[in-house]
């Protein structure tokens, strides 16, 4: 059985790896120009596909059925061929809605808000009206409630993204600012590249209940299983593939002190998982054309750390690394933000007289490590999401690194 995604740009496409883990069929990304999508529903050669942005309403009127369902939203993204011709649902509503069940948001006489107005925007508020929302409310740009006002907003208690901002490679950004919503107790974002949106991670700032889009993104792949080729996958099942999946994309981050052993530990990480370490001092070094301790001696500790937060931003963006920081990357807030975008951070603990001096501008004796370390000792911990002995091997830490992304929570 051939089976595929049509969309306009899925080069940073999932699907692909999600629908094959499930072992079912073959599965491929099909970029679509708009004026080829009607040939494509008319002539393609693929049993069973799904559809994406921004095709999710352009292919309604080439579907000889279109489920209850998928006609109540008025969006369709999954389609079959039969021999009664194109066959439409949505599967997007089974995603979204065991999204927010598995992150415990209840939308039972809750205040909603939508930031976005699409095929995805009309899902999400089919399911919040189904599941009893007491209120839903659309932003959009040009809308009755856009962006200008939403003062008017101030009581949602269940915020909603389904807009693209905050994408990848757009990482960082976000539609709005928690701030407008001081009663808001949970917020969902569909987006899934990055983990974690700007928007989540004002959620997880607040400790509220929030939920990438990742979840949603291998449930309606599940969900479309079904109509592909008759399959029951479980919420087992579904919880693997999603766990494989996030654990495969989020980078590991080493960070600590000068010296602990950060660049040698993420070299036997990747001896260990086969994952590509990348080492930021060496990204500044390529983009310098010079040393590091040159940085500093002939434009000093301000420069440096303007091309460490650049080098940071762009290699936080990506995905599936081990990213081992210079000693004072995460003194910059900023830098720990864009980190925990895509990536699960080590605090890597050595014992101060095993820390190496040598190339070290900042820790060129004994007395100055130690007054270093009282001061960013608090910081490497607050950022970190657990901490790594490495008085031993570097293998010895590695493996523990290893062990503890394995059974983390996502």
């Amino acid at each position: 059985m051939k089976c595929a995604l049509i969309g306009e740009k899925l080069g940073h496409s999932y699907s692909k790896l999600i629908h094959e883990a499930f072992g079912l069929y073959s599965y491929e990304l099909v970029s679509l120009p708009r004026d080829r999508v009607g040939e494509f529903m008319e002539n393609g050669d693929f049993d069973a596909f799904n559809v994406t942005i921004p095709y999710k309403r352009t292919v309604m009127p080439y579907c000889s059925y279109i489920s209850p369902e998928a006609q109540k939203i008025g969006s369709v993204n999954t389609v079959i061929r039969t021999q009664d011709g194109l066959h439409g649902f949505n599967t997007d509503y089974f995603g979204f809605k065991s999204m927010a069940a598995r992150a415990g948001i209840d939308f039972a006489d809750k205040k909603v808000v939508v930031l976005g107005s699409g095929g995805t925007s009309l899902t999400a508020r089919a399911v919040a009206a189904d599941c009893g929302a007491d209120r839903i409310t659309v932003v959009s740009r040009s809308g009755e409630y856009n962006y200008e006002n939403l003062e008017k907003l101030s009581d949602c208690e269940i915020l909603i993204n389904t807009t693209p901002v905050g994408m990848y490679p757009n990482n960082g950004c976000s539609a709005v600012k928690l701030d407008s919503f001081p009663r808001c107790e949970a917020v969902l974002d569909v987006i899934y590249n990055p983990l974690r949106t700007e928007l989540i991670m004002q959620a997880l700032d607040r400790g509220i209940s929030c939920s990438g889009g990742l979840y949603m993104l291998v449930a309606q792949a599940a969900q479309s299983a079904k109509y592909f080729c008759s399959a029951e996958i479980g919420e087992k099942e579904i919880e693997r593939v999603f766990r494989s999946l996030a654990l495969d994309v989020q980078n590991v981050v080493l960070v600590g002190m000068p010296g602990c052993g950060k660049t040698t530990v993420a070299a036997a990480l990747e001896g260990l998982t086969g994952r590509k370490s990348v080492d930021t001092d060496s990204l500044v070094e390529e983009a310098a054309g010079m040393s590091v301790p040159d940085i500093f001696s002939e434009y000093g500790e301000a420069h440096f750390r303007e091309l460490e937060a650049q080098a940071i931003r762009s290699i936080a963006k990506e995905k599936g690394l081990i990213i081992a920081t210079g000693g004072g990357a995460v003194l910059n807030p900023e830098n720990v933000r864009a980190l925990k975008g895509n990536g699960r951070i080590y605090y890597l603990k050595r014992a101060l007289e095993l820390l190496s001096l040598d190339g070290r501008p900042l820790s060129k004796s004994r007395e100055a490590l130690e007054r270093m370390f009282v001061t960013r000792d608090p910081i490497y911990s607050n950022c970190a999401d657990a901490e790594i002995r490495n008085d031993s091997s570097p293998e010895s830490a590695a493996r523990r690194i290893a062990d503890d992304m394995a059974a983390s929570d996502i």
